[in-house]
């Protein structure tokens, strides 16, 4: 087990690199969205696939080190919920209720059967049921409200699993229990990647990229949790091969092989190299992450800065900080107990032994 005093826990990236991860994503929705061609430059360089994938490395890091520092389950499930879900309700909420405004239906025919079916389903983290609003966004390229919220119920059905893989590693080989699982994982996303290459059916991405296909990314992110230890001894013999198989991964596919490389290089910037307390002020990520999407949707239907492309990505920046700042500091603080990482961090140097 690895010692929560830990000399390389002491202080960490994780603030910041979350933070980029979201921003990525945000950058790429902007272009996405809109169909700006002269915000396209940003798809050369940054992808919103790997840094979700991203996202899940750090969490399958994060999360089985808060499991096993957890006193109890219910300890364990109330920081899960009280990190994860008031902001979540916020911002389900807030569509519901004031996108009525953009609306092109009456408020009879606005807050329908369909209205409730869209609270219902994404307040259970099940958008994907009714990702859309009657008349809301049906000018622009896509009438969803919100669509990074997929990604919630991957993190929150993994949250859910994560107390039975600690349960497994404390009962069995740790190792074989996490080696075992990213094998399987990364088969059933190949195997239904495949499956998608020679049908042509979007299903098969779609069930690709659900859990059984992102606890690769999770398992290796606990993976280095556990053996931090080695990565430290042997932080060189990890990364470079890490580095090629990526760069081999750009031109021949290595899905056996990538969400690993990719877990070497995030939590080695994770734990390594330390650049300063990012948090000091507030833990942003988690706003923009899930404000970025129905900000710029609001933004393309009101048609503002429709000639200006850069005075339109302008717009999304600032409207997303202040939104994810709002969110931090009016929602997202006042739920977490005052032991929290993001609370402490405030006012001290990050201490992950103490993070979420």
């Amino acid at each position: 087990m690895l010692r929560n005093d830990h000399p390389r826990l002491a202080k960490n990236n994780f603030d910041l690199l979350r933070l980029v991860f979201a921003g990525i994503v945000c950058l790429v929705h902007a272009y996405e969205l809109s169909g700006y061609q002269e915000l396209s430059r940003f798809t050369v360089f940054l992808s919103s696939g790997v840094a979700v994938e991203a996202f899940f490395v750090v969490s399958g890091f994060l999360i089985f080190m808060s499991c096993e520092r957890s006193s109890s389950l219910a300890s364990y499930a109330g920081k899960r919920f009280r990190r994860i879900y008031p902001a979540y309700f916020s911002v389900v909420m807030l569509c519901a209720l004031g996108l009525f405004v953009l609306s092109s239906k009456d408020s009879g025919g606005y807050f329908s059967l369909a209205w409730f079916k869209y609270v219902v389903a994404n307040l259970a983290f099940l958008n994907f049921l009714q990702p859309a609003l009657p008349g809301v966004f049906e000018g622009n390229k896509l009438a969803v409200i919100d669509g990074p919220l997929w990604t919630l119920k991957v993190e929150v059905m993994f949250y859910l699993s994560v107390p039975l893989f600690v349960y497994l590693c404390r009962r069995c080989s740790r190792f074989s229990v996490l080696a075992l699982t990213y094998c399987g994982s990364t088969l059933y996303a190949w195997l239904l990647t495949t499956a998608a290459q020679r049908s042509d059916s979007t299903i098969y991405l779609e069930l690709a990229r659900q859990l059984p296909g992102q606890l690769s990314y999770f398992m290796s992110g606990a993976l280095l949790y556990y053996y931090l230890p080695l990565f430290e001894r042997r932080t060189w013999q990890f990364i470079a091969p890490a580095i090629l198989v990526l760069a081999i991964d750009l031109f021949v596919p290595l899905p056996f092989l990538e969400p690993l490389a990719l877990a070497i290089i995030v939590i080695g910037c994770g734990v390594f190299f330390y650049l300063g307390n990012f948090g000091k002020y507030g833990d942003f990520s988690y706003g923009v992450y899930i404000l970025h999407f129905p900000i710029i949707q609001v933004l393309l239907q009101m048609g503002w800065f429709k000639e200006s492309p850069w005075y339109f990505l302008s717009a999304v920046i600032l409207a997303v900080s202040g939104g994810a700042i709002a969110m931090w500091h009016l929602v997202e603080k006042r739920y977490l107990l005052r032991n929290s990482h993001y609370i402490a961090t405030s006012s001290v140097p990050a201490e992950i032994s103490r993070l979420k």
